[in-house]
This record gives C-alpha cells, structure tokens and sequence, in this order.
C-alpha cells in the first residue's frame, strides 16, 4: 500500500515537472489564444451585451476549432483595422475583409464630400457612393448620407448609413459624423 503511494506520488510528481517545464502557453496555447479572441470579440465584434467577457471566453473556446476549420475552408475572420474605424463601424468592418475595409472606407469619403467648391455646404441627404469587392465574389456595399443634424456649434453632423451584402446576407448599419471646425472630412463620432 506505501509502494503503491509512493509510486503515485512519484508520477504525479513527474508528470507536474514534465508540464512545469513547458509554460502553460505552450501546453495549451490553441485554448488560451481561443478564449483571449472570444473576450476581444465580446466588446469588438460580436453581438450581445456589452462587457460579457465570462461569455466571450466561452464562445472563443467552443468557436476555436470551428474557426480553424473556416479558415482551413478559405473563410476569414475579419478584425476591424484601426486605420478606418473613423470611417466604418464595427458592425461592418468585423464582416469585411481589409481589402474590402477599405473600400468601403473610401466609398463613405466620396458619399461625404461636400458639392460646394468652398466646402461649406456639406453633402446632401441621398448621396450615395457604391462599392464592389475586389477580393470575393458577392460581397458589395454602399454609404448613403440619410440625415443632416441640426446644427450644434462649429460642428457640422451627418447620419450615414452603411449596407453591405455578403453572399447574400445584408448587413445595415447607421453611423452619426461630424466635421469638426477647420476639418476637411467627416469622421464618426460617439
């Protein structure tokens, strides 16, 4: 019976040495990358509350390998690029590819530039540009200048609203922008 303990405490004791070599990064890295991207996805991406990190975790577990397996398939996860974010929403950049970000990035500055020569004017409700992808099949969009805010200061705001269609699935999202005083572009604003 002693032999028996001492041997299970001599595995056990090798077994914890053998994994205390290896930091725990190493030995489970997959799992540890999966549940950081599913916290990052809470407050980033994904929908759902605000701040639901305990659930985020989880998802980035259990959507690991799903995830492998689109990106093995040739589907991408897309990350917002922090270069566009004051031109596009999450909602839309987290659907895009970078590529594509960018496209939509700049059909927002041509549905925003102002028709006055002096630039004062701003666009008008209605003016719109559109976009289609130059990296996938079936995904195009568009940014239409939907409403002027009344006038608040220096500032001149806008509501534009961003659609993109991805094989099929439309995606819609409104976005309030202003022109600061002494800007020559709109950017999105809280």
């Amino acid at each position: 019976m002693i032999k028996t303990i001492r041997t299970i405490s001599l595995t056990s004791a090798a077994a914890a040495f053998a994994f205390s070599a290896f930091p725990a990064q190493a030995q489970l890295g997959g799992m540890f990358r999966d549940a950081q991207r599913g916290a990052q996805a809470a407050e980033g991406c994904e929908k759902g509350s605000s701040g639901d990190t305990a659930r985020g975790v989880i998802g980035g577990l259990l959507s690991g390998a799903a995830g492998r397996t689109a990106q093995r398939a040739g589907l991408g996860q897309f990350v917002p690029l922090s270069e566009f974010t004051d031109q596009i929403s999450k909602e839309i950049a987290c659907k895009l590819d970078p590529e594509e970000q960018k496209q939509a990035a700049d059909a927002t500055l041509e549905a925003t530039r102002s028709i006055d020569e002096d630039g004062t004017g701003g666009p008008p409700v209605g003016q719109t540009a559109a976009w289609t992808s130059d990296t996938r099949r079936n995904v195009s969009g568009t940014s239409t200048v939907t409403a002027r805010d009344a006038s608040s200061g220096d500032n001149d705001c806008i509501t534009v609203t961003d659609v993109i269609i991805v094989e099929g699935e439309e995606t819609r999202a409104d976005k309030r922008m202003c022109r600061l005083a002494g800007s020559p572009r709109y950017t999105i604003v809280a």
